[in-house]
């Protein structure tokens, strides 16, 4: 496994901001099959979670659960509001936006339109607009196309790739154009589904990068993800499923040396 330079992570020494997002005694249950039980996290502002385990642990159950994609106990903060009972569909309008594991675009669309798209709640024109103010929306449909590309450009996608359909780009930038989509204009929390699924060299530290510049721009971001060199480069804590239940949280370091994740999940070195 290629094995991604450090780069500087959040101070974690003191908890004194409100989180932005907050789980407490998430569950899920299949009939007989206990999913997830009594799971509980936090993330700060400006701050990167990992959500790590092996296979089976319930990670993209955790993920659906707080994006109220599944029937599930527990409850759910966002930004200091109470969202356990708002529909998964008005989540990502007050801020809680998920990429998937899959890449996921409108194949018929170019990069940037794709990305307009996503933009019309600030941008959108309107039919009796478009008939009589044409000059105004004309240049708004203009405004909005360069907060596409401004956005694609802070995602790492290159201006070169922006007028070419998704599917015509390479598979690292794929990956990126995901991860801004799923962004939008303006989420506070950014839940990121194996982000690093098929990447390596290059594509790996740009993705870095761009989580490390998210971060510094004041974004939290949960990411699952199983790219141990990843996770433990750049979040500031991260929490341990194993078989739909809390394991073990704290920083990088910590979880390095518990012994019941050496255990379970991250192996010894002798």
């Amino acid at each position: 496994m290629t094995v991604v330079a450090d780069m500087q992570c959040g101070s974690v020494a003191a908890r004194t901001t409100p989180p932005i997002l907050g789980v407490e005694e998430l569950g899920v249950r299949y009939g007989a099959l206990e999913a997830l039980a009594g799971v509980s996290w936090q993330v700060e502002p400006g701050q990167i979670l990992g959500i790590i385990g092996p296979n089976g642990a319930g990670k993209s159950t955790c993920y659906d659960a707080v994006t109220n994609l599944v029937v599930r106990s527990g409850r759910v903060v966002l930004d200091g509001e109470d969202v356990t009972k708002v529909p998964a569909h008005a989540l990502a309008s007050r801020g809680l936006r998920r990429a998937f594991q899959q890449n996921a675009f409108f194949d018929h669309l170019t990069v940037l339109e794709n990305m307009v798209a996503v933009l019309q709640d600030d941008w959108g024109t309107s039919f009796p607009g478009c008939i009589f103010r044409p000059l105004a929306e004309r240049r708004r449909a203009a405004d909005a196309r360069a907060a596409a590309a401004a956005q694609l450009a802070r995602m790492r996608v290159e201006p070169r790739f922006h007028d070419r359909y998704p599917t015509e780009i390479p598979y690292g930038t794929q990956r990126m154009l995901s991860i801004a989509l799923a962004h939008g204009g303006g989420a506070k929390v950014l839940m990121l589904d194996e982000p690093a699924a098929g990447l390596g060299g290059e594509d790996m530290r740009a993705l870095v990068e761009l989580l490390g510049a998210l971060r510094d721009d004041g974004l939290s971001i949960v990411v699952i993800e199983h790219h141990m060199d990843l996770i433990m480069s750049v979040a500031d804590r991260i929490v341990v499923l194993d078989q739909g239940r809390m394991l073990a949280e704290g920083t990088p370091a910590e979880i390095q040396a518990n012994d019941a994740v050496l255990d379970a999940y991250l192996g010894r070195s002798e």
